[in-house]
């Protein structure tokens, strides 16, 4: 409960992710109409284009949830999303609780520039389920548990293929325990007949979605996509200079120096299982919740083994204390972390007005929907999921969000063109822009007032232009 508690209350944050607003407009309009999306409603740079929305039955349940329950109710599921998923993985720690709560906890920390109200949560905990699953892999009823899972997974999130992978890197490890003689052949052969049992319909079940055989290339095709990978934080390698990216350095570290003093601890496959979650977290931050799963056992297997070297914290997985005192002081803890929790969320639901006029500009599209300003408007990628939820249908987007719908040539355009790169000016004429919804100190405001462009609009945070010739 503690544990259960603590990373609720450390997941718990404002809806503030860019990209939510487009995915309540897309619930509410999945609802609305009783239909998907096949091409881009949103935008007039892609209008009418194909468009995978790999999230719909993700992003039609975020409509359910806020309805129900507006701002706080997104925030308390998603929490506790996170939560059951970390919990998940501390029941998977084969230590003492101590540890494996204070390591748990840790990981949260690592984990937290990732999670928010997002449908990257929802992949999180469906991860957190299938290596729970995986962990247990032999001939048993509960390996096949992994299809339906991943049928599910498939319409909620394109980060299936994680699972998928996860089933792939269990088959290659036990093959590797056995081939290593780390566990006997006659132990491996009928895990790895279950393995292959399961992996085989779970492929095929992806086919069953909306967009059919599609999201079988989809997840790979975003994976290649390098504008995606230079222009968006997310998709980029953790710099170890921010103190968010602190948390998992430290875990990167400890594996180290844990795999120095305990080198015969570890197993081949979940050796193999660790290099994965690491090639995957340095390549990117958004695969870093993904390796805080994968290492939170493996450290705690490997700082119980030390402790109990030295004869201290033995190990203990029995869920009653053998103390009442020891239980009253838990109990005592467990109230102290709930209150907190209650806190935390009376104090996100106070925030959230004032942390969303913070990050997205509601002045200037307040400005927008009294005053009528002609043409196509540009607006900055972290600013058009806000647009479409504020202005849609009345005005559509230049970019939002969804990168893999624009492609990365309008992406690395869109960036020079923020930052007056190349031949900027002729960007913009090409797309046709004759006003502009920019932060007011992004470099392209400086280059239009240049241009002659016309100041409609302006306050501590944006700035609307419109060209010379254009008519309000």
């Amino acid at each position: 409960m503690i544990v259960a508690l603590g990373a609720f209350t450390m997941s718990l944050r404002t809806v503030t992710d860019p990209d939510v607003w487009w995915h309540l407009r897309t619930g509410q309009l999945i609802w609305q109409n009783h239909a998907l999306f096949r091409t881009d409603p949103y935008s007039f740079t892609r209008f009418g284009q194909p468009w995978i929305n790999h999230e719909w039955l993700t992003d039609a349940l975020m409509y359910l949830i806020y309805r129900a329950g507006s701002w706080t109710a997104l925030s308390a599921v998603f929490a506790v999303a996170a939560s059951t998923a970390l919990t998940v993985a501390y029941r998977r720690c084969d230590a003492n609780a101590s540890i494996s709560a204070l390591v748990t906890l840790w990981g949260a920390a690592a984990a937290l520039p990732s999670l928010g109200v997002r449908p990257q949560v929802v992949s999180f905990l469906l991860a957190s389920l299938f290596l729970r699953i995986l962990d247990e892999a032999g001939p048993s009823r509960q390996l096949f548990w992994l299809v339906p899972l991943t049928l599910l997974w498939v319409n909620l999130h394109a980060g299936y293929a994680v699972g998928i992978s996860l089933i792939v890197l269990y088959l290659i490890g036990v093959m590797s325990d056995a081939a290593l003689g780390f566990e006997p052949r006659e132990n491996a052969t009928p895990k790895l007949r279950s393995l292959f049992l399961v992996l085989l319909p779970s492929i095929a079940i992806i086919a069953f979605n909306p967009y059919g055989m599609k999201m079988y290339s989809y997840p790979f095709e975003t994976l290649h996509s390098q504008a995606m990978q230079s222009a968006i934080q997310e998709w980029a390698s953790p710099s170890f200079h921010e103190i968010k990216h602190l948390p998992t350095f430290i875990l990167l570290l400890a594996l180290l120096v844990l795999f120095a003093v305990q080198p015969r601890k570890v197993r081949p496959s979940q050796m193999l299982l660790l290099l994965a979650g690491i090639t995957g977290a340095l390549l990117s931050v958004r695969h870093i919740p993904l390796f805080v799963l994968i290492a939170i056992p493996t450290i705690s297997r490997l700082l119980q083994s030390c402790a109990d070297e030295y004869g201290i914290m033995a190990q203990r997985r029995t869920q009653h204390s053998s103390s009442t005192h020891t239980a009253v002081i838990y109990g005592l803890l467990a109230l102290v972390v709930m209150a907190f929790a209650i806190i935390r969320v009376l104090g996100i639901t106070r925030r959230q007005a004032q942390d969303e006029a913070t990050m997205f500009p509601q002045a200037a599209t307040s400005f927008l929907s009294h005053y009528e300003v002609s043409g196509p408007l540009l607006n900055p990628y972290d600013w058009g999921g806000y647009l479409i939820w504020q202005r849609y249908p009345s005005r559509l987007v230049f970019i939002d969000g969804r990168a893999d719908v624009y492609g990365d040539t309008l992406l690395n355009e869109s960036v020079s063109t923020y930052y007056l790169r190349g031949d900027w000016y002729g960007s913009l004429e090409n797309w046709g822009i004759t006003s502009a919804l920019l932060p007011a100190h992004a470099p392209l405001v400086q280059g239009l007032k240049a241009r002659g462009w016309l100041e409609m609009y302006a306050d501590s945070q944006a700035v609307i232009l419109r060209q010379p010739s254009s008519s309000r």
